[in-house]
Formats: C-alpha cells, structure tokens, sequence
C-alpha cells in the first residue's frame, strides 16, 4: 500500500500511521527479488515469446508443450496461473454439432479401423476428408490427408471444386513423401469422392486398403475432422479471405510451418520413446 501511494502521501507518515518502519520499507523496496520471482519473469517472458509465435491461439496446455519440448520443467499449474495473471489467453474450441444424411456404403468396403485412430507406426494407417473455406471469390475446398501415428497432414489439395481430383491429388502428394513398405490403410467417411469407381481403382492401383465405415455410425472420421477443428479454430476463423489465392497461402502457412513442425516434434518424442523402450527391452534379455 505504501508503494502504491508514495507519489501521493509522504512515505513518514504513511509508516507512522501503519506502524511499519521507514527503514523497513525502503530495505523490502530496494531488496533484489526472490529466485522464484526471478524464474517467473524469465517464464513470463518466453511465454509470451510463444504465445505471439502461436499468432495468439495456443492456450496453456500448448504452451506447455512448447516449454517442455524446449527443455523447460515447470508445471501446467504454474503456467496456466501466470497467463491468467497477466490475461494471456488462447482461443477455445467450440463444439458445434450437425446432423447430416448419410450415404450408403459400397458393398464390397469394409471398416478397418473400427474406431481405432492410433497406429503403432508411420504411413500404415491415415484418413482423409474434405472440407470448405469461405473466400470473396466462393468456395475453396481443401482436401488433407493425416497419418495417425502422429496427427501430421501428410497431404493436402485445395480446388473451387469439390470433385474427386481434388482427394486423389491428395492422397498423391502423401504417396510421394512416403517411406515406409507396410500394408496401408487409408480411411474415409461415404462421400461421393470417395466411393467413385475413379477413386477407389486410384487406391487399389497403389495398393492401399480403403476403409468406410457403415451407415449410421457416429465419428466415422474424427481424426481428419480434429485437424478441420484446429484449423478454422486457430486460422480461418480469424481472417477473411478476398481471393482463393490468399486463402491457398495462408492454409499452406499453417499446415507446413505452424501444424506439421509440432506434430514432428511430437513424432520425434516418440521415435525416442521407442528407441529407450528397445535399449531396455534388449538389456533385460542380456541380463
């Protein structure tokens, strides 16, 4: 209180009647600051350092992840307390729920998945799905391919036409950064791109196993449907779009150096994972 008003009391009197020594006082004012407060001014600092990278986005548990990646131990608790006491926030996700008709499923395509979105490693099992952005010139319909074993879009397409070239472009653009030799999957929802005579001899003329899943089934496509999220959530719905062109480059920004950089990183803790889980795995054999 009395370094809030020493520009309008003087400090003597204020000490009097508070029963706190000037000499107190000017020692507490003039002592350095504590190592955790010190701590906390360099966290705050690369905080905000990473909120402005994010474009203003990533809430707390982002930044967290971010910190970590870095090499940082402090905890969610602590991050999430400095944000909110220097009002830095993220953007929510906001749940949205609509009901639509769904297709019928050719006869001769099957469900591999069965709801399972995890893979035990890259390029065996990724989804695809479609989805529209909104621009001054119409409609620009962006295609994604995401791999399941780390949530990175693999491929992508964008067209004022929604057909099926555009998801066959796709899926050839993931085909040519592919690596892995394994047995492939690759999942869809019953749109009429995807179950086009076109679309499914593409597939089988590259050997990838295309899986559907059956009318009436909830979540046909949540892994695909997650990165649309993120996507309008933390790009398209803060900007607004004059040509198709100016949306092409800023999707293109986003996936490529905002998305797929975390989502390597997170394939790289992984990776490690795996290769300590081997060491002890083949040390319990020596032993």
């Amino acid at each position: 209180m009395i370094e809030r008003c020493r520009g309008t009391y003087p400090v003597k009197m204020m000490c009097r009647l508070l029963q706190v020594s000037a000499s107190g006082y000017y020692d507490w004012r003039h002592r350095p600051l504590s190592k955790r407060a010190q701590d906390n001014q360099r966290l705050l600092r690369r905080i905000n350092v990473l909120h402005e990278l994010s474009d203003g986005v990533h809430g707390s548990p982002r930044i967290w992840d971010d910190l970590r990646y870095e090499g940082g131990t402090c905890s969610l608790n602590r991050v999430a307390r400095l944000m909110k006491e220097h009002d830095i926030q993220g953007i929510p996700s906001v749940r949205k729920w609509r009901r639509r008709k769904p297709d019928q499923r050719p006869d001769h395509l099957r469900n591999h998945l069965k709801r399972d979105f995890t893979a035990d490693e890259a390029d065996t099992k990724w989804v695809t799905d479609i989805t529209y952005l909104r621009t001054g010139e119409g409609w620009l319909y962006l295609a994604v391919v995401v791999d399941l074993f780390c949530g990175r879009v693999v491929g992508w397409s964008m067209s004022h036409h929604m057909d099926r070239q555009l998801v066959i472009q796709a899926v050839l653009m993931a085909l040519s950064q592919r690596k892995s030799k394994a047995p492939l999957v690759l999942h869809s929802d019953r749109g009429s791109q995807f179950t086009s005579h076109e679309y499914q001899q593409f597939l089988a003329g590259h050997n990838i196993t295309s899986s559907m899943s059956v009318v009436g089934s909830c979540y046909v496509n949540a892994a695909a449907e997650s990165f649309f999220g993120v996507l309008k959530r933390e790009r398209v719905n803060r900007r607004r779009y004059v040509t198709r062109a100016e949306a092409r480059a800023d999707v293109f920004d986003y996936i490529e150096l905002t998305y797929n950089p975390m989502k390597r990183r997170k394939l790289e803790q992984l990776s490690q994972t795996a290769l300590n889980r081997m060491s002890v795995m083949s040390g319990e054999n020596q032993s």
